[in-house]
């Protein structure tokens, strides 16, 4: 299934995140290798929020994952939530519906 990580940045995050960007990418990079991790970025104008797309069985995955993201544990990160995506439409969809 797909979940949605869904972070709330900091009003600071830009001017902070090169301090942490190496650990976060080099950990972000070893769930994509696992398969957990499709896709992830922040939103812009503003950067307010990010997005990271896993493939999981549950909602424990990406909960791990945001527990021990180097972005969340330095405090670039104020909330977090994950939420299950229904995917209908689009080649890795995980429920595909086509029309009729």
């Amino acid at each position: 299934m797909h979940l949605l990580l869904i972070y709330e940045l900091s009003d600071d995050y830009l001017e902070r995140r090169a301090a942490f960007r190496e650990r976060h990418l080099t950990y972000a990079w070893k769930a994509v290798e696992r398969g957990e991790l499709l896709l992830g970025g922040a939103l812009e104008a503003p950067v307010d929020r990010a997005m990271l797309l896993f493939n999981a069985d549950s909602a424990a995955v990406p909960e791990a994952f945001a527990r021990a993201d180097p972005y969340v544990t330095e405090g670039l990160v104020m909330r977090w939530e994950v939420r299950k995506w229904n995917t209908v439409v689009g080649e890795q969809a995980a429920q595909p519906i086509r029309p009729a």
